[in-house]
């Protein structure tokens, strides 16, 4: 179905090659996961699938790429829309009309598909992708889950047998992100679809592989068996590092084959006489209040976004809010930010209104870094935005540099920001924003496409930030980022607080938010791998 032979891509202005030498055979109805750290090339190998590399984005390609008898050289991307479809990362950015009908016949209209051939792909995909009843709902009012469902169905429309997914779940909820997951599961089983998807997130999808394509610095691995690939994989979730803890052959890759393994360990653990404790505060909790929510209000057109909420954040402490897909979490980081007005109610930040304070006040005071980390970036290079960040925030040379570096390892300072990869830019986005050293730090999805090593990076860094008194608010759907760094736990639904508790008591036994070593060990308050090695150590 899919072939790739001799393929190297290097983009213009590049110091090397984003792939090299790549051979790759992808047979027909596989599901085949791109595993690879942040900037390894896994986006490019997608985007030469349709021809999106070169003739969208530029640069040198040479090799064959082949899909479906189809050589991408001489078929631009509209060429093969019939036969691949490519599902980005926001839905939302793709989407050119209203309703979910209307945006899932469009894709049929611009190919010119016959009316009664139409209404019968239009039925047929609204059943295979559960969105029969959202058939005439507005495209804005639909979560994030179901939107990523629509986006998959407009390019299911059209009919290709190949569909293409860069990061399908990284801005979903766990739930939605299983909803979209198990769709996919069902296109290959059921229909014999070939899907090729990269994702960073890897505890939600290794388990759907069929097989995985190792990528790392541009070099592409044949299709491996998933327990082979996860056992050499620099890039792996949490169930295989503990496997590999704790010598389990074969790795398990699923929640289920690991609780089979980990009686023992359970038991084992159960016997300690010292109960695992929870993430403490560094400093302590109660001696100064560095954000306080009191009765906020905050609508949004019609909307009400935000529910009476009240809640207070103390220095040295890192705090996580979480809920599905429109729950609030990013309204309530922008009213904190001063970039939202209250409809009511009241929010102090260091003991003033951020919407009062001057903008170059403020950003010492609190900084956000958005879900769109573009919004940060406006200089035509990597080295330029760090200068500019260095003297915005009259930091020493270098500075932003070198928390660019620390996140995401070395990248290209002559590269322009929006060639960045997401995980790339969005470290180029963090690094700006903590140049400044506000006193309060805000992240709206701070690890969409951040690979393993990078979100362990980041989590230092915010252990730091903490250590020395700062507030960290994290707003994220990452449930493994959150049992690494938080103390403390905030559930947002429908704008309203539900949930506020340490991180233990909110996280351990919750069906939709527990990490994957919780599961794996529950009923013990344990969340991480890390926590467990801890554990152990008396006992050893």
């Amino acid at each position: 179905m899919i072939e790739l032979r001799g393929v190297g891509v290097t983009y213009a202005g590049a110091s090397r090659p984003s792939l090299r030498d790549v051979d790759l055979r992808i047979e027909e109805g596989e599901l085949v996961l791109v595993v690879g750290p942040t900037g390894s090339g896994k986006s490019t190998l997608l985007r030469t699938l349709n021809g999106l590399v070169p003739h969208f984005s530029g640069g040198t390609l040479t090799g064959s790429v082949v899909v479906g008898g189809r050589d991408t050289r001489a078929h631009r991307p509209r060429d093969l829309a019939d036969l691949v479809g490519f599902v980005v990362q926001d839905p939302t950015s793709a989407f050119v009309t209203d309703t979910v009908e209307d945006e899932i016949a469009y894709g049929m209209e611009t190919l010119g598909v016959e009316p009664t051939a139409m209404r019968r792909r239009l039925e047929e995909t609204l059943d295979i992708m559960g969105l029969a009843e959202l058939r005439d709902r507005s495209l804005r009012e639909l979560s994030g889950g179901q939107q990523q469902r629509v986006s998959i169905a407009a390019v299911l429309a059209a009919g290709p047998r190949v569909l293409v997914l860069d990061e399908p779940t990284s801005a979903l909820d766990p739930v939605a992100a299983e909803e979209v997951l198990s769709a996919l599961h069902r296109l290959v089983h059921d229909l014999g679809y070939t899907v090729v998807l990269a994702e960073h997130r890897l505890e939600r999808v290794v388990q759907h592989a069929d097989r995985i394509v190792l990528v790392r610095d541009g070099v592409v691995s044949a299709p491996l068996d998933p327990a082979e690939a996860m056992a050499l994989s620099p890039v792996h979730p949490p169930i295989v590092e503990l496997g590999r803890r704790m010598g389990w052959s074969p790795l398990p890759l699923t929640i289920r084959d690991a609780r089979r393994r980990a009686g023992s360990l359970r038991a084992r653990l159960a016997a300690l006489d010292d109960a695992p404790a929870a993430h403490a505060p560094v400093k302590d909790a109660a001696s100064r209040s560095l954000v306080s929510v009191n009765r906020l209000v905050v609508r949004r057109g019609t909307v009400e976004a935000l529910s009476k909420v009240t809640l207070g954040v103390s220095a040295g402490s890192v705090t996580a809010v979480m809920g599905r897909n429109g729950a609030g979490k990013s309204t309530l980081l922008a009213a904190m930010a001063g970039q939202l007005a209250a409809t009511s109610g009241e929010v102090s930040v260091a003991g003033s209104s951020p919407r009062r304070l001057a903008p170059h006040d403020r950003v010492r005071v609190v900084g956000l870094v958005p879900q769109d980390s573009n919004l940060l970036l406006y200089a035509d290079s990597v080295a330029a935005e760090c200068r500019a960040a260095d003297r915005d925030f009259a930091a020493a040379d270098g500075t932003t540099r070198a928390l660019l570096a620390r996140i995401a390892g070395e990248v290209d300072g002559d590269q322009h920001p929006r060639d960045l990869s997401e995980g790339q830019r969005l470290a180029l986005a963090l690094a700006i924003i903590l140049a400044g050293r506000p006193q309060v730090v805000l992240l709206d999805e701070p690890t969409r496409g951040l690979d393993y090593p990078a979100k362990r990076r980041l989590v230092g860094i915010l252990r730091d930030l903490a250590a020395e008194g700062h507030a960290v608010i994290v707003a994220t759907h990452d449930v493994e980022l959150v049992a690494e760094v938080a103390q403390r736990v905030i559930v947002l639904a429908e704008g309203e607080v539900v949930v506020d508790g340490p991180i233990h008591e909110v996280l351990t036994g919750s069906p939709a938010f527990a990490p994957q070593v919780a599961k794996i060990l529950h009923p013990l308050p344990l969340l991480t791998v890390d926590d467990v090695s801890a554990a152990l150590v008396p006992a050893s």
